[in-house]
């Protein structure tokens, strides 16, 4: 007996669930923001960037129509990924204090010499706190489940990759 392998997915259908995954996690975030209330705090705007650059790669992607050039954008998003898992990580690290965080939204306002000096901090200083979980679910926060969805996402994006590498040799 001949074992069958799976069908390799067309470039075009990677790209669309590429576009619509990073959709779906900045829709996440700003229903979390708009409809929740969490407002979000310096580092998980930052966080929302590697999304916003994924759909605008995807779509590129599309409009060109080329098997090859989404492949090659595939490979893209895969990193786009890996940079955006590394500062989900950060985040994660800021929440736990393994990591100091940016001085704007971590910690208190203090050092201050004159009035004026404190003045100047606190109109620096963000409402949100980027070292306190707005949110938590099983111990995981927005951070943490950014985080996990970016891994899962550059595993997508590696695994995607190789097939469709593997269906062009073909």
């Amino acid at each position: 007996m001949h074992a069958r392998s799976s069908p390799t997915p067309s470039p075009r259908f990677v790209t669309v669930l590429l576009l619509l995954a990073s959709g779906a996690v900045v829709g996440a975030a700003l229903l979390f923001q708009y409809a929740g209330g969490f407002a979000p705090c310096e580092l998980c705007l930052y966080e929302r960037w590697p999304y916003y650059a994924v759909v605008v790669v995807s779509m590129i992607g599309l409009s060109s129509g080329n098997a090859s050039a989404m492949r090659a954008l595939v490979a893209l998003c895969g990193l786009i990924f890996l940079a955006g898992a590394g500062l989900s990580f950060y985040h994660v690290g800021v929440e736990q204090h393994w990591f100091a965080g940016p001085s704007a939204c971590t910690g208190s306002a203090g050092g201050a010499d004159t009035i004026e000096a404190l003045k100047a901090q606190l109109m620096k200083l963000q409402p949100v706190k980027c070292d306190e979980p707005a949110w938590t679910l099983f111990g995981i926060s927005l951070a943490g489940f950014n985080l996990l969805a970016s891994l899962l996402l550059l595993a997508f994006c590696l695994a995607a990759w190789r097939r469709l590498g593997r269906r062009r040799l073909r």
